[in-house]
């Protein structure tokens, strides 16, 4: 368990106790720091620490791919939080391949663990606690890739859209006891872990002769600039917050205009 130091924010969230899943860097990161300005006790996650885990909170290792990392992880966060109202499922990715039949099987069940079931997990775990104190927050961090699934990120396209449906339906039975399920889906956002995976699909692409603009790994979105990290987190923070009290079964997409809906 590492600790981390953190500036004084707003107080909206003070009092609340949120796990962040994928908190080491990026977005995740975002999130964490969002929290902890907003006055939240913070628990995050990710596989190893690194330096750009935000000061102020409580880090541990776990590995949430696994069965038994969900429930290491959901213990660790009853031990040092005494509870979690605040849920946020950030933890996710896959590589590309070169269409569906070269994903490896072992690929694919790698991707529906990190990217759905291990919210399903962790949700056993925990919503329990939550429905006790009929109160909690759950948001779940999909990706705008569902919109437009290519071949090569199927694998991870198809779990966020398990997650995304997966998340529905939970908001749905959830909403009596008090606890709101939403869903964030981001754009193409500037992340270290976003760099690579676009590097990673441009050499995928080239290897197949097809050309970069097919991909769209290169397009600026409307608004004229990638998303940041921050921007994703001000929605979570939004959802999390009593500012969407009477919000449950959303899912907010996060991109600068680049997926206009019909």
């Amino acid at each position: 368990m590492t600790t981390f130091e953190n500036g004084s924010g707003t107080q909206e969230l003070k009092g609340k106790r949120a796990l962040v899943t994928g908190g080491s860097r990026g977005i995740g990161a975002a999130v964490v720091r969002q929290l902890l300005d907003a006055g939240a006790d913070v628990l995050t996650t990710a596989r190893s620490a690194t330096s750009t885990v935000p000061e102020g909170a409580t880090f541990v290792e776990a590995d949430v791919r696994t069965k038994a990392g969900a429930q290491a992880l959901a213990t660790a966060a009853q031990d040092m939080l005494g509870g979690v109202d605040i849920l946020v499922h950030n933890a996710g990715g896959a590589r590309p391949h070169e269409g569906v039949a070269a994903i490896p099987d072992e690929e694919w069940q790698d991707a529906l663990d990190l990217n759905f079931l291990a919210s399903v997990r962790l949700d056993v775990q925990l919503v329990p606690g939550m429905r006790e104190r009929g109160d909690g927050a759950i948001v779940h961090v999909s990706s705008a890739a569902v919109l437009t699934p290519v071949g090569q990120f199927l694998h991870y396209t198809t779990a966020k859209a398990a997650l995304d449906n997966y998340s529905r339906g939970m908001a749905m039975e959830l909403a009596t006891a008090g606890i709101r399920v939403n869903t964030v889906t981001p754009g193409r956002v500037a992340t270290p872990g976003g760099e690579t995976t676009r590097e990673q699909w441009a050499e995928v692409t080239a290897r197949m002769g097809a050309a970069p603009a097919e991909t769209n790994a290169s397009d600026t979105p409307p608004l004229g600039r990638d998303g940041q990290p921050d921007d994703i987190a001000h929605a979570v923070l939004f959802f999390v917050s009593e500012r969407a009290g009477w919000l449950t079964g959303r899912n907010l997409i996060v991109d600068g205009g680049e997926f206009p809906m019909d």
